[in-house]
């Protein structure tokens, strides 16, 4: 057994194109309106106050780890953050691997070890997803930004 994973990934919660565009479409809008508001008293200062929280929340988020995804010793380890569990996938029971769309719909809430309708998904960003079979009919539905590198090293860990 080797004490090197066959594959890593990370993926970050504020690094999705279209959520980064609609938070920084809220922080202009508080910009514009600050500059057209007449009396710049409270009203005006809360704008500018909240339009550079947005920004600093944006900012912040791009380096907020969701999870990690790491492929070793014939199983899939998932790792979220701060609160969640460790959830490990055994290669052995995987009867089916497959490369596929998450889903879809344009926006898909960033989602960790969510049971609905017989499939646990995985997902942060992007519109791939692996999707796995286990023996008892369950499926894993895990995205990933490098879907074709989390395949192969699916086939090559349970090929050993």
């Amino acid at each position: 057994m080797s004490d090197k994973p066959a594959f890593i990934e990370k993926q970050y919660l504020g690094r999705e194109f279209i959520p980064i565009t609609i938070r920084l479409v809220l922080a202009m809008f508080c910009f514009a309106a600050y500059f057209f508001t007449d009396e710049r008293e409270r009203n005006g200062n809360l704008l500018i106050v909240v339009g550079f929280a947005i920004i600093i929340i944006s900012i912040i988020m791009g380096f907020l780890l969701h999870f990690r995804t790491r492929i070793e010793n014939k199983s899939i380890l998932l790792n979220g953050l701060w609160t969640t569990r460790l959830v490990k996938i055994d290669l052995n029971s995987i009867v089916k691997a497959e490369k596929g769309v998450y889903s879809r719909y344009l926006f898909n809430n960033p989602v960790y070890n969510l049971h609905t309708k017989g499939t646990i998904r995985f997902y942060t960003a992007g519109k791939d997803a692996i999707h796995l079979t286990d023996r008892d009919g369950l499926i894993y539905i895990i995205g990933s930004q490098h879907a074709n590198e989390f395949l192969r090293a699916i086939k090559e860990e349970v090929k050993k």
